[in-house]
């Protein structure tokens, strides 16, 4: 198989692959902005859901499309998306969201909060989201150049939770040549183009520094990239497992031991204690690695110093042996 055909096959495999083990009769949403990654995806999934019924393992597509509200037009934007959806025979719900802050991280929450509202509501088994194998080549490059940890440049997981990524196999180009050879018509964001006023940072790595990378050290890149993300998240994977083992073996009614902790290895002593922060209720996103470091020295470094402050109002102390974790006092 040659041409456009190759990648409209390939994407309804990768469907297929994303939704084997579902239960019968499952409903599987499809987050769709309209761009050609999205409506690739909603494209082949609407093909193999409707194959499934002659399967005898059938299954509901569903298509959801959110509009952000960020740019002039999106009503229509998310209108134009949702008359696609339909056109290819999905059931459609568009949901329209406020985004609390500037920037892409605002909008994402945004958006997967209203994912996960849709899902509840519905009942739905998984919701399959159109990120490429570009997208994850971005992802890493961004985490490389903030200095992020292996649990970042691990990139996005095919899998997490309800969520799911088909198209993370697939180039952009892929999609690209999806939606051309079934004639749908994909919107095309122009705050993705670098040069646009509004561009983020990730739309800056897309349109200049990969290109640039690719011309610079040879095509393969993106791939190495990606990759190097499935490579990482295998070590990230046990080592989360290990540092929560070492939580577990430190929990004491009072605190966690200090020396347990102490005879940890430190990358597993402070991965274990960024994990009991956060669950102590200080936002992951604020959360840096100085701060992580500031508590280690109540471990590894002890002098009587106090509490360490943390963002979301918790604080860190020591005291006899242990370590305590829990709301600053005012």
């Amino acid at each position: 198989m040659t041409g456009p055909a190759r990648e409209v096959a390939a994407v309804r495999s990768a469907v297929t692959a994303a939704v084997a083990g579902l239960p019968p009769d499952a409903l599987v949403l499809v987050a769709c902005s309209g761009g050609p990654d999205s409506l690739a995806l909603a494209a082949g999934a609407a093909f193999v859901a409707q194959r499934s019924t002659r399967t005898g393992t059938p299954w509901r597509a569903l298509a959801v499309v959110v509009d952000h509200g960020l740019q002039d037009g999106s009503a229509q934007v998310a209108d134009d998306a949702a008359a696609a959806c339909r056109d290819l025979g999905l059931e459609v719900v568009v949901t329209r969201v406020e985004v609390d802050g500037p920037g892409e991280a605002a909008a994402r929450d945004a958006r997967y909060a209203a994912l996960d509202l849709v899902a509840d509501e519905l009942g739905a088994a998984a919701v399959l989201l159109g990120h490429t194998l570009d997208d994850q080549a971005e992802t890493v490059l961004l985490g490389l150049a903030r200095g992020s940890g292996a649990r970042a440049l691990a990139g996005m997981p095919a899998t997490r939770g309800r969520f799911r990524r088909p198209l993370l196999g697939l180039r952009r180009a892929d999609t690209v040549a999806a939606c051309a050879s079934l004639g749908l018509v994909p919107w095309h964001d122009p705050t993705n183009d670098g040069s646009h006023a509004d561009a983020s940072l990730r739309s800056r790595v897309r349109s200049d520094a990969l290109p640039t990378l690719e011309r610079v050290l040879g095509p393969g890149v993106a791939e190495a990239l990606a990759r190097s993300a499935t490579q990482l998240r295998d070590d990230a994977d046990l080592l989360d497992a290990l540092a929560e083992d070492l939580l577990v073996a430190a929990r004491t009614a009072d605190g966690l031991d200090v020396g347990a902790l102490h005879a940890a290895p430190p990358a597993l002593r402070t991965r274990a204690l960024r994990s009991a922060v956060i669950a102590a209720g200080s936002p992951a996103g604020a959360l840096t690695r100085a701060h992580v470091l500031a508590v280690d020295a109540l471990v590894t470094d002890w002098h009587g110093q106090g509490p360490v402050a943390l963002p979301g109002g918790i604080a860190a102390g020591r005291a006899c042996g242990r370590l305590a974790l829990g709301t600053a006092p005012a």
